[in-house]
This record gives C-alpha cells, structure tokens and sequence, in this order.
C-alpha cells in the first residue's frame, strides 16, 4: 500500500487517472463481472434509491435522457451514467441535471484505487486489474451512490449481461431497439445479442421492452426469469397525428401530448418505452402528467440527429451501425429539399461500413471522409476505398481529410448557404466537430 500511496501522490488531475487506467489492465474491453465485483464489494457500493438500467444497440442515450428529464421536472434528486462521452470525460455522468465537475470525480478514482489493490482474506485476493472501463463505471457508480439520489438511471455499455453496471441490481430494465453491432462480442445475430441484452432482467422486476420486433431471445429470458414483462404493442402502445401524440399503457394514459424535443421519428418509440418504465415504477417514483409534459418538451442530448441553426444547414448525429444510420435517413429524407448535402463520416473499422454507406449514399452529394483519433478507427482512405467500391452515381465526390473538423470546415467552405451538412458514423465524429464549442454557421462563413 506504501507504493500505492506514492503513485496516487502523482495522480493529480483527471487526465493523470485517465492515463492511468489506460495502461493497467492488458486488454481495452474484458467482458465479465467476477473482477468488477470484487472491487465494489471492496468499495461497499450499494444504491438506497430506485434503480433504471438501459441496454440495447440503438436509442440509450434518449431513452436516459428522457428519463432524466421527466424525473427532474418531477423534483427528484437524479443521477444520470452513460458512455461513451462526446467531448469530455465527464459528461458521462450527471447529478441533479447537471454535469459532475473533473475535480468532483478524483476521491472516488482514489477510492477504486485503493480498494482494487487491497489484499482480501475474503476473497483471497490481493490486486485485481480492470480494464478502463470497469474502472471508471466503478468510480461513477460510486460518486452517484454516496450522492443523495432519489434515482439513478445507468446505461449499460457493451451488452448487458457482463457489462460491468449489470453489477448493480435494477429496479427496472429498459431494453431499446436491438440490431447488429460488436457482434465479436455479443454474438452473429439479433438472437444472441438479445440474450445478452437481456441479462440485465431481475426476477419478479418490471422489464420494458420497447424494440417493435424483439428478438425471441428477450421474451424467453423474461418469460424464464420471472421479470413482470412490458411488451410494446401489447403492454403499451402510442398513437399520433401530426401535432401531438398519445400514451396508453397498463392502468394510465397520457393524451395530447407535444412531440419530444429530441428529433426524429425513432424518438417516438423511445418515448413510450420510458412512460412505460416510469409507469412500472409509479408506486416507487410518481410522476404527474405535467412532468411528463414538460420533460419531453426540454430534454436535450447532443449528437442525436441535433440541428444546428445557421447556414447551411449542420446535422449532427452520432449513428454508427446500420441500423441508426437507415434512421438518420429517414430523419433526413423528411427534412425536405436541399440543393446539395454534404457528409462528413468516419467511423470504427469494426463496424458493417458497407450498408451504413451505401444507405446515405443517395442522399448525398459530397462526401468528407476522416480519421479518427483512436487506433480502433478505419482510415480516410480506406472509408474512401469503401465508398468506392459501391460505384457512386456520376457526379458524386469525395475527399479524405486527418480530422473531423479539417473535413467539416472544408464542407462548410464548399457548401452554400441553402446547402445542408450531415456528420455521422461516430461519437468520435461528433465530438471531433463539437471540440471547441458547438459551430456556428452563418453565410458569412462561405467565401
């Protein structure tokens, strides 16, 4: 502990403990909870309020957000966990509505630390090593349970049975849409990956299922567990027009409602997923239905098909499989005619890159491509070997740029104000744009 008490002393700031944990665990992402567990038990990590994790391939981040949203209108003390980030580290957490500050953040890396090096007769373990990202979700988890909440909303990373905030028992599991991704992780179809998804049911606890067309994977495990299953379409339901929409679900009803402040019409589904959550949980957390009025009005989440204003036209969006992707084309067909879209895309080199760009592709006019500052991430050229490998339609061009901005500043210059500029296919995509602030486009910016 001596040694450990030496290093610490040089762990100042949270890009020291970021360093840190990059380098202490052999692997980037380690799947299973016997190490995670060991620590927290460690930690005496427990929540004394109401728990809600949320899995799934697509739709999290809204699903969290509106959830937070509704329940701080409602007056409840929320804490908030998601990955990744955009910009900063520590947006992925946020208490009471608002964003854990850095310094906040550097008892509990102390904490973990400490406890992750700490011989145990109990266990019968010294030293445990975890990968980043079990560390940090272990300090998050720990900064959102010693803080006064009345409830903590986490969403799980990778999968859901392994990932390391499956440690925490849920009060209610969330799963959104589910479609193919880190499938060397999860498995080759939507059946394995429900399976996995669904490791984050409780026996005897609500489960809200708010995928249209669930694997069967998923009903079979709630069906199995025990989990009070919350079926769309036959545990809940929406209904709309084209000014408001409309919530019927076991026990309770919302009518009239004013679409959610987050665009697009996949956020619709993700809504009625979390009325249907917060119904399940109404002896626990009531909410009224001015709450709900008002939290779908206000939420806000960065990088979900966001429009900026200015010109041309900038659309942020961090869609990065195929099947987010063919929802940022539906978004974007429905914004109506414009003289010339230009897309500025990088994206990891795992991903199924064929069908994400060969689904944009007839809506785009001129394409950026860009690298991204991660090892994981396929080149500019090879997005641009890709592209081309579709045989785009005449006319279409494409250029290869070192960085998201370098790409977006020279869509900005090429484009004219009645133009529209789409950047998508990564957090690392969207954050590399939103670095220095969200841009502001106006004509004055084209020479």
């Amino acid at each position: 502990m001596r040694d450990n008490a030496g290093l610490m002393e040089h762990l100042k700031t949270l890009d020291d403990w970021l360093a840190y944990c990059e380098q202490i665990h052999p692997v980037g992402i380690d799947m299973g909870l016997t190490r995670v567990r060991t620590v927290a038990r460690r930690l005496g990590l427990a929540f004394k309020c109401p728990v809600i994790t949320v899995a799934g391939t697509n739709g999290k981040g809204s699903t969290c957000a509106m959830l937070e949203a509704i329940l701080l209108q409602a007056g409840y003390r929320t804490g908030v966990y998601t990955s990744p980030h955009l910009v900063h580290f520590q947006e992925r957490c946020r208490l009471r509505g608002e964003v854990v500050s850095p310094a906040s953040l550097l008892p509990f890396f102390q904490q973990v630390e400490i406890a992750r090096q700490q011989a145990d007769a109990k266990d019968g373990a010294g030293p445990v090593s975890l990968s980043y990202f079990e560390f940090t979700t272990l300090v998050f988890l720990k900064q959102m349970a010693d803080a006064g909440l009345d409830v903590a909303i986490l969403e799980v990373g990778l999968g859901g049975r392994l990932d390391a905030v499956n440690l925490i028992d849920t009060d209610c599991a969330v799963i959104t849409s589910i479609d193919l991704d880190h499938m060397e992780y999860l498995g080759p179809d939507r059946e394995s990956i429900g399976r996995e998804k669904a490791g984050i049911m409780r026996a005897g606890r609500p489960v809200v299922v708010s995928d249209p067309v669930p694997p069967q994977s998923v009903l079979q495990a709630a069906q199995d567990l025990g989990a009070d299953l919350w079926r769309f379409g036959h545990d809940f339901n929406f209904s709309g027009d084209k000014l408001q929409w409309a919530w019927a679900g076991r026990g309770r009803r919302y009518a009239g409602l004013a679409y959610p402040a987050l665009r697009g019409a996949n956020q619709l589904v993700n809504a009625a997923g979390v009325l249907a959550a917060l119904t399940a949980l109404r002896e626990q957390l009531p909410v009224t239905a001015q709450a709900v009025r008002n939290g779908l009005s206000m939420v806000e989440l960065p990088g979900r098909f966001q429009i900026v204003p200015g010109q041309p036209t900038l659309v942020l969006d961090v869609a990065h499989n195929p099947h987010s992707v063919a929802a940022l084309a539906e978004n974007l067909d429905a914004m109506g005619f414009y003289p010339c879209t230009h897309a500025v895309f990088g994206a990891m080199a795992d991903k199924d890159l064929a069908p994400m760009l060969a689904r944009l592709n007839p809506l785009v006019d001129k394409w950026y491509f860009t690298a991204l500052p991660t090892a994981r991430a396929a080149t500019a050229a090879d997005l641009a070997a890709r592209w081309h490998a579709l045989k785009p339609r005449a006319g279409v061009r494409a250029e290869t740029f070192d960085a998201p901005d370098q790409a977006l500043a020279a869509a900005v210059a090429a484009a004219d104000p009645a133009d529209r500029i789409v950047v998508f296919g990564s957090f690392y995509t969207v954050g590399g744009v939103l670095k220095n602030g969200v841009p502001r486009l106006t004509a004055q910016h084209l020479a």
